[in-house]
């Protein structure tokens, strides 16, 4: 899966994770060091 799909994944499940602004940032950080730097 590439990264628009991962992000488009985090959108739709938002209802299942912390509503904070930290925590979606953390989760796309993570996402961003995953696919572009590995």
């Amino acid at each position: 899966l590439n990264f628009r799909t991962h992000l488009k994944r985090l959108a739709r499940r938002t209802r299942c994770f912390s509503k904070s602004v930290q925590m979606h940032d953390l989760i796309i950080g993570l996402y961003l060091n995953l696919f572009c730097f590995t």
